[in-house]
């Protein structure tokens, strides 16, 4: 058995020890017990070993060489010692120390959000867009603890991103996937609890021209620009045939012949689908073959929106326009059985990004010379609010449109159906009135009409 390597621990052992030493190879000082160094491959340091009040060996690192002279660490050792001797656990200590400094560090939100809480996002849809917009939109408070964030934090953040010109809505949308976030982690365990589970945002005050908007923001189309809408669609048509027979024209007669097709492309048929089923854009861009049924003129499917909660597929009647339409998409596309209905060539997914339609949607806008400022979403509005002008009722609307509940109907639309409730007062009066509640009769010599 090798004996063991003792000497005093001086600046000369030392620098002799570091240049010739063994990784692993240890230099026990003679002065204080338990007290030595070890060569490791990255250095030296210093160490203790002693046996705590269990009489189990320990070997904690007091600090590294040169770092610390022999005497700064022998003095160290000294006190570890003394604490041995009073019964504490000086290694113990130091580990939970250093595990309440880590576990501090996970509680900061950049560190929850790269360690954690990513992970989490990445089996959702959109996570990566999720945990991108609450690195850029709280980059102030990455380095903070979530449970020491507080409701005034808040207010500083909401109004410096109200001078940047972000929207009320953006803010509130970002705001509350940072309350989920902050939520998964108390379900974690990373902290106890956090000071924003009761806090809000500050609705904005919306100045004269908003409040001239706000009337007019959630509307339908008149028959005028319903007629305008569908010219306008048969216009960016022919626009894009006609740039494909320039093209095909002058040097470029492999491309396709737009001609021999029903659709130059997915935008008329995508639009048509928005307008006969009201769908939200999210909820077109994902739909498949799966969900559609052309015989029975369904569509079955999960709606992105709510889906968090609402696991359950919802199913859709469809129009026969719709179908048609559909139909010859279908067709045109070779009759997929699977994949998305509008697919994108160049995604890795496959599905067509969210704002692909913002600009086809200005083209077939302009050509139709319906107003800049009437939305895509328009034709979610204007879908539901038809179908009530038309006399649907609110139930079967609110089914349509997959509200949550029948309220947000009543609440966005139910102001199209003013007449309905003079509507039916009259029919009761006329229905339950007496034939001769309106004759009259004489009274003292008079005459007073009958209320009945």
């Amino acid at each position: 058995m090798a004996s063991k390597n003792t000497t005093k621990l001086t600046a000369s052992s030392l620098k002799l020890f570091s240049k010739n030493a063994d990784v692993n190879a240890k230099m026990w000082d003679t002065e204080l017990k338990g007290f030595h160094v070890k060569r490791t491959a990255t250095g030296v340091s210093y160490c203790l070993f002693y046996r705590n009040a269990e009489g189990k060996q320990k070997t904690p690192t007091i600090g590294r060489y040169p770092a610390l002279t022999a005497d700064q660490a022998r003095d160290l050792a000294q006190q570890m010692l003394g604490k041995v001797a009073a019964g504490a656990d000086v290694l113990a200590q130091k580990q939970a120390t250093r595990q309440a400094a880590e576990q501090k560090k996970q509680q900061t939100l950049g560190a929850y959000l790269s360690e954690v809480y990513e992970a989490h996002q990445r089996r959702r849809k959109s996570g990566d867009q999720t945990i991108q917009m609450l690195q850029r939109h709280f980059s102030d408070w990455l380095d903070k603890p979530m449970d020491g964030i507080t409701p005034k934090d808040v207010a500083r953040w909401q109004a410096e991103k109200e001078t940047d010109g972000l929207a009320f809505e953006t803010s509130k949308r970002t705001f509350g996937a940072l309350k989920t976030c902050f939520n998964h982690a108390v379900k974690t365990g990373t902290i106890d609890g956090h000071q924003l589970a009761k806090c809000q945002l500050e609705k904005p005050h919306l100045t004269d021209d908003e409040l001239a908007e706000a009337g007019t923001a959630r509307r339908y189309l008149t028959e005028h620009e319903t007629q305008a809408l569908f010219r306008g669609i048969d216009a960016y048509q022919e626009e894009k045939r006609q740039g494909r027979r320039n093209s095909r024209a002058h040097g470029k007669s492999h491309l396709p012949d737009l001609d021999a097709l029903e659709y130059v492309d997915h935008v008329k048929p995508w639009l048509l689908t928005m307008f006969y089923t009201g769908f939200r854009p999210g909820d077109i861009f994902g739909l498949r073959w799966e969900h559609v049924n052309l015989t029975f003129g369904v569509i079955r499917k999960v709606i992105e929106k709510t889906a968090h909660h609402q696991h359950e597929p919802r199913t859709f009647p469809i129009s026969k326009p719709l179908v048609k339409t559909l139909t010859a998409w279908h067709e045109q596309n070779g009759q997929p059985a699977t994949g998305y209905v509008f697919p994108s060539a160049s995604s890795k997914s496959g599905r067509l990004d969210k704002h692909s339609m913002q600009k086809p949607w200005r083209k077939v806008r302009e050509l139709a010379g319906l107003p800049d400022d009437l939305q895509l979403y328009t034709l979610r509005h204007n879908f539901a609010s038809q179908l009530i002008l038309a006399g649907a009722d609110l139930l079967t609307v609110s089914k349509l449109m997959a509200h949550t509940d029948i309220q947000t109907t009543i609440r966005f639309y139910g102001h199209l159906q003013p007449n309905v409730a003079r509507d039916v007062i009259e029919h009761f009066a006329q229905v339950q009135t007496p034939d001769q509640a309106t004759t009259t009769t004489p009274v003292n010599g008079g005459v007073h009409e009958r209320l009945g």
